[in-house]
């Protein structure tokens, strides 16, 4: 059966082959030919290949990290903005205390709802513990009625926390090195079960051996990506990801 440097596909062109290799012996019935405990192994290892994969795709917790997000980016812009107009107070206190949050809010930086996720959830956790442990900025949160505000900006930061060390464990489950191992394991089954159709198709004494079809839409198969990688080039290779690599 013809060969293909399997090291050298990308994540999802890796399983895409495999999985096509897969549905064609399928389609071939590998009862008959012999092959059934090599192919359910290969199958078993392709599904946990392609669990893994589906997870450091996406996850169901990032949709809830962008809304949370987004509900901590409205609690600080909107005390912000209400401070600013503040600031055009009548009244010299409401001015002066307005002006006194707002420089406590620059020392962390201009625009902190454009910060990464980590850098804004450690930025709004000091911002909140300045406004909650230093006497003049409590009293000015007092004044302008805002302990409301910053219990929401706290409590969606907080959550918005919780939920990302989530996503960070579920994307250390299938971390690069995880699904390295894991094509590790499917590449054995892999082998495993094209040597045996092989061996078998070798071992046939009257032609025509009932391997030769299954062999040859194999290696159609696999001509075709291995004419993927003849094409590509190393600019074709996004920054940063070696083609051997197993991220994606």
């Amino acid at each position: 059966m013809n060969a293909i440097e399997l090291k050298l596909l990308r994540n999802a062109e890796y399983l895409q082959y495999v999985k096509d290799f897969s549905a064609i012996i399928n389609l071939n019935n590998p009862v008959q030919l012999e092959i059934e405990a090599k192919f359910i192994l290969f199958n078993t290892k392709i599904t946990e290949l392609e669990a893994l994969y589906k997870k450091a795709l996406a996850s169901e917790k990032t949709q809830e990290l962008l809304v949370l997000d987004e509900r901590r980016d409205v609690a600080i812009n909107g005390i912000g903005y209400f401070l600013l107009s503040q600031t055009y107070h009548f009244e010299t206190a409401k001015r002066h205390n307005a002006q006194l949050l707002l420089d406590n809010m620059n020392l962390y930086g201009s625009s902190i709802a454009r910060l990464n996720y980590q850098a804004e959830t450690s930025t709004l956790n000091n911002l909140i513990r300045d406004w909650e442990n230093i006497p003049g900025l409590i009293a000015a949160i007092t004044e302008f009625n805002l302990t409301g505000w910053v219990a929401e900006l706290k409590a969606a930061n907080e959550e918005f926390n919780t939920k990302y060390l989530s996503r960070t464990q579920e994307y250390g489950d299938a971390s690069p090195d995880t699904i390295k191992l894991k094509r590790e394991e499917v590449n054995a089954a892999y082998y495993a079960l094209r040597d045996r159709i092989d061996a078998l198709h070798l071992l046939v004494e009257t032609p025509p051996s009932p391997y030769a079809t299954v062999i040859n839409q194999l290696n159609a198969l696999t001509d075709q990506y291995n004419s993927l990688l003849l094409k590509r080039k190393p600019e074709d290779t996004p920054a940063g990801e070696n083609p051997q690599s197993t991220d994606e």
